[in-house]
């Protein structure tokens, strides 16, 4: 249906690995992402699976397929909807554990940045496009399409202080791609399987709708 949004959905997969022949190393199904994530955020399904937005970041997982040897509980689930799904992908806790969370995204953001000062004096990211009637109020903006698409009105490095808070015009850092705020519950299950499982022995495996 023209319009439609895409959607994700998927699976957090463990294995044993110890004590286990290689033959019996088999995965299953530990969680259903819909329990530990119900977002819909374009930046972050291209900067981890190359989905919606491809213009960001390098995708860490970019259209992989499903994983050749994946459990019978996500087929169960994927496989009486495959033809209306797409962008499957998997990415294991061991690449997770070890990207650069710290990476500025390739080009300026559209959405304008605000910071709220921490009490050691540093800047922390609270959002992109909150606090807009602020905003609005600083920079002038009245054109609500002018407004939620600052960063390409104004030039990189652009910001207006406002007390303890800070609304800047800048490159999204990867982390901030992919919040703690929405996906912090999927990390921290993830990391506790691989202290069980090992790094290797935990993966997320996904599709995407719409």
């Amino acid at each position: 249906m023209p319009g439609m949004g895409t959607d994700i959905h998927g699976f957090i997969e463990c294995r044993w690995d110890r004590w286990l022949d290689e033959d019996d190393r088999s995965w299953f199904g530990a969680i259903d992402l819909a329990h530990l994530y119900n977002g819909r955020d374009y930046v972050a399904f291209g900067s981890l699976f190359g989905v919606r937005d491809t213009a960001s970041f390098r995708a860490l997982a970019d259209h992989r397929g499903l994983p050749h040897d994946v459990s019978q509980e996500v087929l169960a689930d994927f496989e009486p909807w495959s033809d209306e799904l797409h962008g499957e992908s998997w990415i294991s806790w061991a690449e997770l554990a070890a990207a650069d969370w710290d990476e500025f995204a390739n080009d300026v953001d559209g959405c304008v940045h605000e910071y709220h000062r921490s009490p050691d004096g540093s800047w922390k990211m609270h959002g992109r496009n909150s606090g807009l009637t602020r905003f609005a109020e600083l920079s002038g903006l009245t054109d609500a399409r002018h407004l939620y698409s600052a960063g390409s009105v104004y030039p990189e490095n652009t910001e207006w202080p406002d007390g303890d808070r800070l609304f800047r015009i800048g490159r999204l850092q990867r982390k901030h791609a992919v919040p703690d705020s929405e996906w912090g519950s999927v990390w921290s299950v993830m990391r506790t399987l691989a202290n069980l499982h090992g790094d290797e022995g935990v993966r997320l495996v996904v599709w995407f709708d719409g």
